[in-house]
């Protein structure tokens, strides 16, 4: 049997700062994979969240 390559592509989770300040309840999260070997910092987008209704600033989380 083959071994199982560890890849470079991760699975990172990204969810809401603004929404998580305001201390409604409920979180917007999004799931996205990034290159660990050409990004090793942490994410940081702009996604939309539902719940606000706009465009807000989503961080990488763990």
């Amino acid at each position: 049997m083959a071994k199982k390559a560890k890849g470079n592509r991760v699975q990172v989770i990204l969810e809401c700062t603004e929404h998580k300040a305001s201390g409604m309840p409920g979180t917007s999260r999004y799931i996205t994979t990034k290159n660990r070997k050409n990004s090793p910092e942490r994410l940081e987008l702009k996604k939309y969240n539902p719940i606000l209704k706009r465009v807000t600033v989503h961080k990488e989380i763990k």
